[in-house]
């Protein structure tokens, strides 16, 4: 393969007509070959394959691509002001974008906690220290995806959530089992520096830049504070760097706990007077769950975790740690059964004898499994509910629904592969919601049977439909239970595998299946057999995919499923400002 051009080449051509399907192969063949060198513990190779990938052109526009047009804050700016980058100022900072130990402090800004008064605090970069960033996790991302542990699923390349729960899912289903519930105290504010840097194993200039980054403080009202420990929120690299800080917990209980091929604890029988299986770890960001079959085995795994995080300067948080279990309530701490876990509420309920939920070997098991939203989280769902219909008082209905669609849609997707449907979960917010909406069109109308008349009609074989009035472009407003799928539908992801292993067959199809994908995506990605069509280069987890018109309705083109394409949005801000719209 052809490597990239030169940096005077780069730089005579610009930014618009740099190969960027040229410049995307060449990092991503680097970095699987970091990958696999880390894969193989040749260390000395990944620093050698690193400091390549640090100084090339590639990596370093890439980067800047990311910061500048990709990224969804790419208008919010540090505390220089810079928020906005033209062509030749996106092509100067990438000629400049080179490590130099130094940092400018951040910009604090505070956004409310969903559901509560208390508000979290996001630390923003300047543009130059998110784009030197963005290369640096570039580097550093690869060597610790093929190190980090499988049961690790937050701010990782290609697991989400739904995985972790899809694994929690997959530990209990056919045994009840014991929970530590437990959620880690201010963790990226607290993280030990050195300890962090220590764990890193990384020297010279990259360790100073990374120290820097840390140690930059940040401008809160004009006042400087400064940072002696944590990861900044807000920053590119303080998702990865976090994950590498608390790398190592699923590692500590596995030692602690060895076990044998059957997966039976060793000597358990002499311990806990029975034998136990191993203990099952599962961690999304700074929230974990530890599931056993032994009360024993959970206490002292709260024990050994709780020594460990003092070693990188963290503690667990009392007030949301707890030991529960997941069917009886008397053998919980606080008489509750079940816990919660990413906004889902997991518990299991006695069931009678006609239950179908049987084992392996055909026995009923006497309890079903149910993954339901949180109350916490349908509450919060509910006031966001209220609060868009009420500002919305005296507004049109076509604007009510553009308001109200995401917001419904985004929740439900979230939770489409819970058992929310099959609960009634979804279908009791359906009910809310056309409360609400019967009020909303009593009070546009003055009666309730002429807001009826206005506001809901028949479309197609559907009747009672919240929309404008029927035609080709009516706007209808989604319900809840019309997203629902199934907890069993969900495939979770392969523990050894990672985006920079090099399949990406693999990544493209799981792409297209995630449950959060909106369903026209969805299709086209099928379509278009996971490829942008104006690069030719596959669709990868992290990046921003747009619909495009082939043909812009400004020129004509109609809004068909014929005309429609997805792109890469750096690829339809290209493909815009050559179509003529």
């Amino acid at each position: 393969m052809k490597k990239p051009k030169s940096d005077s080449t780069q730089n005579t051509e610009g930014w618009k007509n740099i190969n960027w399907r040229e410049v995307e192969r060449y990092v991503f063949k680097l970095q699987k070959r970091i990958y696999a060198a880390s894969r193989c513990g040749d260390i000395k190779r990944v620093r050698k394959l690193q400091r390549t990938l640090m100084r090339s052109w590639s990596n370093r526009v890439l980067a800047v691509r990311r910061v500048t047009q990709d990224n969804q804050g790419k208008k919010t700016a540090g505390v220089d002001g810079i928020k906005v980058l033209s062509p030749e100022a996106r092509l100067n900072l990438a000629k400049g974008l080179y490590i130099n130990g130094k940092s400018k402090p951040t910009r604090r800004i505070w956004i409310p906690k969903p559901g509560k008064t208390e508000k979290r605090p996001l630390s923003i970069p300047t543009i130059f220290d998110r784009a030197l960033q963005a290369v640096v996790k570039a580097t550093l991302e690869p060597e610790w995806e093929a190190r980090f542990e499988p049961s690790n699923y937050g701010f990782r390349p290609g697991r989400s959530c739904h995985d972790a729960i899809k694994h929690i899912k997959n530990c209990i289903v056919s045994k009840a089992k014991y929970v530590l519930d437990a959620d880690i105290s201010q963790c990226f504010d607290r993280i030990d520096h050195k300890a962090l840097l220590l764990k890193l194993n990384v020297n010279g200039k990259i360790k100073q830049q990374i120290k820097a980054w840390l140690k930059s403080g940040a401008i809160d009202s004009g006042s400087f504070i400064a940072t002696n420990a944590g990861t900044p929120q807000g920053g590119v690299l303080s998702p990865l760097l976090a994950n590498i800080a608390l790398h190592g917990l699923e590692n500590l209980i596995s030692l602690e706990f060895p076990s044998n091929s059957s997966g039976k604890v060793r000597g358990s029988k002499a311990k806990f007077g029975c034998e136990v299986q191993k203990p099952t770890f599962i961690r999304y960001a700074d929230d974990f769950v530890v599931l056993s079959e032994s009360k024993a085995v959970i206490i002292r795994c709260q024990e050994i975790i709780k020594e460990w995080l003092k070693g990188i300067g963290l503690e667990l948080k009392p007030e949301k740690t707890r030991i529960a279990h997941t069917l009886y309530p008397h053998l919980s701490a606080d008489g509750n059964a079940g816990f919660d876990f990413l906004g889902h509420h997991i518990q299991q309920h006695p069931a009678g004898k006609y239950c179908d939920n049987k084992n392996s070997q055909g026995i009923n098991l006497g309890f079903i499994t149910l993954i339901t939203p949180s109350k916490k989280a349908i509450e919060t769902h509910k006031l966001k509910i209220k609060s868009i219909i009420t500002k919305n008082k005296s507004k049109s209905q076509a604007e009510l629904i553009k308001d109200l669609n995401p917001v419904i849609r985004g929740w439900a997707r979230y939770y489409r592969v819970s058992d929310a449907g099959t609960t009634g979960d979804f279908s009791r917010l359906d009910r809310i919601l056309y409360l609400r909406l019967r009020r909303w069109a009593k009070r546009q109308t003055g009666s309730t049977n002429k807001g009826h008349q206005k506001y809901w009609h028949t479309i197609s074989e559907r009747k009672w439909v919240f929309a404008t009035r029927p035609s080709s472009d009516a706007l209808e407003l989604v319900t809840y239970i019309e997203v629902h799928s199934s907890v069993n539908d969900y495939v979770k992801v392969l523990a050894a595998k990672s985006p920079y292993d090099g399949d990406l067959i693999y990544w493209s199809q799981r792409l297209s299946k995630h449950p959060q994908m909106p369903s026209r995506k969805s299709l086209l990605l099928q379509q278009q057999k996971g490829k942008c069509t104006w690069c030719n280069l596959h669709f990868q987890n992290g990046d921003v995919l747009e619909i495009d018109h082939i043909k812009p309705i400004s020129c004509g083109g109609k809004n068909e499923w014929e005309n429609i394409q997805l792109l890469h949005r750096h690829c339809h801000d290209e493909k815009t400002t050559t179509d003529g719209s």
